[in-house]
C-alpha cells in the first residue's frame, strides 16, 4: 500500500507539473458547472458501486465455487476491508497531491481490476481481486472532498448532497444491475460491463475536472501520522465516525444476507435481491433534501430523527415473518426505503460536520470518517453471515437493532456542533 501511495505521489499526470503554490483551486475553477457536477456524481456512483456488485450474486457464487455461507460472506467482507484500507492509506493523499491526478489514476486502475475479476477461476483468486476492488473503489472518497473544495461554503451541504445522490444511487442501482445482469448472462458480465463504464468515467473526468492543488506540504508518512492528532483533537469527528460506523454495521448486515434470505424463505433469485435496490433508491433521492435541511436547521435534529427511523425499520423487520405471507415482502420493501433514507440522511449530516472542522484537511478527515464506516461494513458482513448461519433472519435483525441503538447512543453523547 505504501508503494502504491508513493507511486501516485511521483506520477506526473499528462506531463503537467504540480503548482508550487499551495492553493486549493484556481479562482476560475471555483464554480461547479452542471456537467462537472454530473461527472463527479457519476464517477462517485460507479466507483463505490464496485464494492456492492457481489452482494446480490453471492448465492450464484456460492453454487459455482461450492462455498458454505461463511465462505460466501468472506467475499463481501474482504471487499469492505479493502475499501477501509484504501480509505485509510490512499484517501489522505488528497491533501498532499493534486486531486485530479489521484482520481484519474485510481479510476483507470479500478477499471482494470474489474476486468480482471471476469477471469476469476478459483475462490482464492476471487478473494484477492475482491480486496483490490475495495481498495481502488475509494475513488469515490476522493471525489467527495474534491466536491466540498470546489463548492462555496454556504452551499456545501447542498452541493455535497447532490454528488452524494450519485454515490448513493450507484450503491443501490449496483444491486439492481448486478442482480438482473447475472440472471440473464451470468455473474462475469456484471464486472466486465462495470469495467467499461469505469473506463469511460475516467476519461470524462480527465477532460472536465479542474486541477485541485494540495493544501498540505506533508510527505506521505507525515500525512498518515497526522491522522492520529486529528482524531484525538476533534470530538465531533470521533462522534460522527462512531455513530455512522454502527449504522453501517446494520446496513451491511442487511444487504449481505438479503439474497440468501430471499432465496431460502421465498425461493427468489438474485434479480429480486437486486430489485430491492430500487426501494433503497428513494433514500438516495432524498440525500439533497437532507443536505438542505442540515444547512437550514443544523445536523442534530437530522441525525437523531434519522436514527429513530432506522431503529423502527429494523424492529419491524425482526417481526416480518409474523405477518401474512402476502404482506411480508411489501412491508420489507417499506422498511428498506425507511432505513436507507435514515442512514443516508445521517451520512450527509455527518459529512457536513466533518468538512467544516478543518478545511485544509478534508481528505484526511474524510479518510478517518470513512475508514471507521467501512470497518463497520466489514463487521456487518462478517457477523451478519455468521449470525444468519446460526440463528437465521432473527439473529441478523437483532444485530441490526442493537447496532442502531448504539448509533443513537453515540449521537446523543454531546450536542453536534463546532469543535
Amino acid at each position: 500500500m505504501h508503494l502504491i501511495a508513493q507511486h501516485i505521489l511521483n506520477v506526473n499526470f499528462l506531463g503537467e507539473r504540480m503548482s508550487n503554490s499551495i492553493t486549493e483551486v484556481s479562482t476560475r475553477d471555483k464554480s461547479l458547472t452542471l456537467p462537472l457536477i454530473l461527472g463527479l456524481s457519476i464517477g462517485a456512483g460507479l466507483s463505490v458501486a464496485s464494492i456492492y456488485y457481489c452482494q446480490p450474486i453471492l448465492n450464484i457464487l456460492s453454487k459455482e465455487f461450492h462455498l458454505n455461507v461463511n465462505q460466501t460472506g468472506l467475499i463481501a467482507t474482504l471487499t469492505q476491508i479493502g475499501y477501509a484500507l484504501g480509505i485509510l492509506f490512499l484517501v489522505p493523499l488528497g491533501d498532499s497531491v493534486e486531486r485530479k491526478k489521484l482520481i484519474i489514476i485510481k479510476s483507470f486502475s479500478l477499471s482494470a481490476i474489474l476486468l480482471l475479476c471476469t477471469v476469476s477461476t478459483g475462490y482464492y483468486f476471487l478473494l484477492i481481486v475482491s480486496l483490490a476492488i475495495g481498495i481502488l473503489a475509494t475513488t469515490a472518497q476522493d471525489i467527495i472532498p474534491a466536491t466540498a473544495t470546489l463548492a462555496d461554503s454556504s452551499q456545501r451541504g447542498k452541493t455535497v448532497g447532490t454528488v452524494m445522490t450519485g454515490l448513493l444511487t450507484g450503491i443501490l442501482l449496483s444491486r439492481v444491475y448486478s442482480g438482473v445482469v447475472s440472471e440473464i448472462w451470468g455473474w462475469r458480465p456484471v464486472f466486465g460491463l462495470a469495467s467499461l463504464a469505469m473506463l469511460f468515467s475516467g476519461f470524462y473526468l480527465a477532460a472536465i475536472l479542474p486541477q485541485i492543488y494540495p493544501t498540505s506540504t506533508l510527505s506521505y508518512k507525515q500525512t498518515i501520522r497526522s491522522l492520529i492528532p486529528l482524531w484525538v483533537k476533534y470530538k465531533n469527528l470521533r462522534k460522527a465516525s462512531f455513530t455512522q460506523c454502527f449504522l453501517y454495521i446494520s446496513f451491511s448486515c442487511f444487504w449481505t444476507t438479503l439474497a440468501i434470505f430471499l432465496a431460502e424463505y421465498y425461493n427468489l433469485g438474485s434479480s429480486y435481491a437486486g430489485i430491492f435496490g430500487f426501494a433503497g433508491l428513494v433514500g438516495a433521492v432524498a440525500a439533497p433534501i437532507s443536505g438542505k435541511i442540515s444547512d437550514a436547521i443544523g445536523t442534530k435534529k437530522v441525525v437523531s430523527t434519522s436514527i429513530i427511523i432506522v431503529i423502527l425499520s429494523f424492529i419491524t423487520m425482526f417481526s416480518i415473518t409474523s405477518f401474512s405471507i402476502s404482506l411480508q415482502l411489501p412491508i420489507l420493501i417499506l422498511c428498506v426505503i425507511a432505513f436507507d433514507f435514515g442512514i443516508n440522511s445521517c451520512l450527509i449530516a455527518h459529512q457536513s460536520i466533518i468538512y467544516g472542522i478543518k478545511p485544509d484537511a478534508k481528505s484526511r478527515l474524510n479518510s478517518i470518517f470513512f475508514t471507521l464506516n467501512f470497518v463497520g461494513m466489514a463487521l456487518g458482513s462478517a457477523i451478519g453471515t455468521f449470525l444468519y448461519s446460526q440463528f437465521n433472519w432473527s439473529g441478523v435483525t437483532i444485530l441490526e437493532i442493537i447496532s442502531s441503538f448504539m448509533a443513537l447512543f453515540f449521537s446523543s453523547l454531546n450536542e453536534i456542533g463546532g469543535d
